[in-house]
């Protein structure tokens, strides 16, 4: 009966899971450049990614499917700041728009449940592109300054707790 939901829902579980690996990627090297701002805001939304599977999985379970637990791209190499946000941008920008498809699929299949989180989905995704957003205008408006400062204040505060970090 609910074979379509549980088809939907194992393409979120595989769209977050690229999200949850390319953002940590990007985390990653955010991290080793010192702009740990843009690292933070990287990490914190692979975890609240992370959280999306699990609820999905969650619904796909208590209808009576497997969880298909396999990325639906391959991490994209992408050390350029600038570029990182855009892919985010780009990432949340599909999402959005394959959830409210897919919350309006669940609803004309009469599955009000999968259809909620589709659309309690959507607004997480909106959130994380306008974080994406924000931060690109800041990059653009202030260019290398603004990495520069993250970094400055990474290197203070490294120095001030007797170092340890890198």
């Amino acid at each position: 009966m609910y074979e379509k939901s549980i088809a939907l829902l194992n393409r979120a579980v595989a769209d977050e899971l690229a999200a949850v690996h390319q953002y940590l990627y990007f985390h990653f090297h955010c991290e080793d450049q010192g702009f740990e701002l843009l690292a933070g805001l990287f990490l914190r939304t692979a975890i609240e990614e992370m959280g999306h599977v699990e609820r999905l999985a969650e619904r796909i379970i208590f209808l009576g499917g497997d969880v298909e637990m396999t990325p639906s791209a391959e991490v994209q190499k992408i050390r350029d700041v600038a570029k990182m946000l855009e892919m985010g941008m780009t990432m949340e920008q599909g999402s959005v728009r394959d959830y409210n498809v897919w919350a309006n699929e669940c609803a004309a299949n009469a599955d009000s449940g999968s259809r909620g989180i589709f659309e309690q989905l959507v607004a997480d995704e909106e959130r994380h592109y306008d974080q994406y957003d924000n931060e690109r205008q800041n990059l653009a408006r202030f260019g290398d300054r603004y990495l520069a400062l993250q970094s400055i204040e990474r290197s203070k505060r490294v120095a001030s707790s007797g170092g340890g970090e890198a």
